[in-house]
């Protein structure tokens, strides 16, 4: 049975914005690795794209308010303001700009769990040539261990950063974001890092309540975002004690005034623009406007309903076909990823699903299985059904 949530038409969003799904020739199922563009975006970038061609339209003002949405599109998503975002290409160059201007030196203490997605290791792992220590807590099975996390959190001598993903990428495990923050600032001195991708644009998100220092997220997952779209939130406070690093041309005050350049200064700006790089991909940009614009109109709250309802009718659905889970059945737990080990060998059974149209990512051992705003539950039983072959 379809879902219905109170707040959209499902069935009418996909016609205007994802055609393509009501035919029946694919079924897409693979959000947590690349969200495909809805109908509105891909017009947003092709008009950009055709003033690009002919640049004698485009005005710097004009260009320049493509950043300034989408600055505060990003604070709304993540229940910042718009000051506190810097626009970034993707998540692992957020997670660099933590990494490269937070302040750590030799015997300094970065923490996380075990099983991270790489954008959030390599950074970290790069200090330790410069003596900061890198620190993973052992999950618990494939699941971090919270509760070890923010024991470690307590107690770990000379402790200057933790960072963690949100939402696991493998098995969509969801962190409780606002234990971990309270036990930050708990210990004093502790700067939190979030790697938000695999969770912003499916669960409403407040930074300041969770209390968040730095949050990174790239567009082109689950914020259904062309590539090369993303953001940093930082919390104004720690925006204005930290240099940036690389530092971008227009990160110093007064650089948008483009008849003074040669005027240098490096009085930093006093908002997070101090940490771009410009020149940024102005049409991605107004394609990021788009979709995020889409799923903010459609309410955050209605999309997380929505996706929790279609992984209820998949957790069923594979208890019914006695297919085993490795993503987590409890609500509080989950996002928008449903982790399943299908009957017989991972590749055959990806092979299956291929050859059926219905697009999944194998991560693991698991076949990851992540709907979104316009899916079906039609879409998930399906995907079962072919696993349990």
């Amino acid at each position: 049975m379809t879902a219905t949530i109170p707040g959209y038409d499902v069935q009418a969003l996909r016609a205007a914005e994802w055609p393509w799904a009501l035919d029946g020739t694919a079924t897409y199922l693979n959000h947590a690795g690349i969200g495909p563009l809805p109908e509105r975006t891909l017009t947003a970038t092709a008009a950009f794209n055709r003033m690009r061609a002919e640049p004698f339209r485009l005005t710097v003002p004009f260009q320049f308010k493509v950043l300034s949405d989408a600055r505060a599109l990003a604070a709304r998503l993540v229940g910042g303001h718009a000051d506190e975002v810097a626009l970034m290409v993707n998540t692992t160059y957020g997670i660099n700009v933590a990494a490269r201007c937070l302040e750590l030196t030799a015997g300094d203490v970065v923490l996380t769990v075990d099983r991270e997605f790489p954008a959030n290791v390599y950074p970290w792992m790069a200090l330790e040539k410069q003596g900061v220590v890198y620190t993973r807590v052992q999950c618990v099975g494939d699941w971090p261990d919270e509760d070890a996390l923010v024991a470690a959190i307590a107690t770990t001598p000379r402790l200057k950063v933790v960072t963690v993903s949100w939402v696991g990428f493998a098995n969509g495990y969801r962190l409780d974001l606002a234990r971990i923050g309270a036990a930050c600032r708990a210990r004093g001195g502790v700067t939190f890092v979030v790697d938000a991708i695999q969770g912003l644009g499916v669960v409403p998100m407040d930074v300041r309540a969770w209390q968040v220092d730095i949050l990174a997220c790239g567009a082109q997952k689950w914020l259904l975002s062309p590539w090369g779209t993303g953001f940093v939130w930082m919390r104004r406070e720690l925006v204005q004690s930290l240099d940036p690093n690389p530092v971008g041309w227009m990160a110093p005050e007064g650089t948008d005034d483009f008849s003074k350049m040669l005027d240098y200064s490096i009085s930093w700006r006093d908002n997070a623009r101090r940490f771009e790089v410009i020149s940024l991909p102005f049409q991605d940009f107004a394609g990021f406007n788009a979709s995020v614009g889409l799923l903010l109109d459609t309410g955050i709250g209605n999309v997380h309903a929505h996706i929790e309802g279609l992984l209820d009718a998949g957790i069923d659905a594979a208890s019914r076909l006695g297919l085993r889970l490795t993503s987590p059945v409890d609500k509080a737990r989950r996002a928008g990823i449903l982790a399943v080990v299908p009957r017989g060998d991972s590749g055959a059974a990806s092979r299956r699903l291929t050859a059926a149209g219905v697009t999944h990512s194998v991560r693991e051992g698991s076949v990851r299985l992540s709907p979104h705003v316009y899916n079906v539950a039609e879409d998930v039983e399906r995907a079962l059904q072919l696993l349990a072959t």
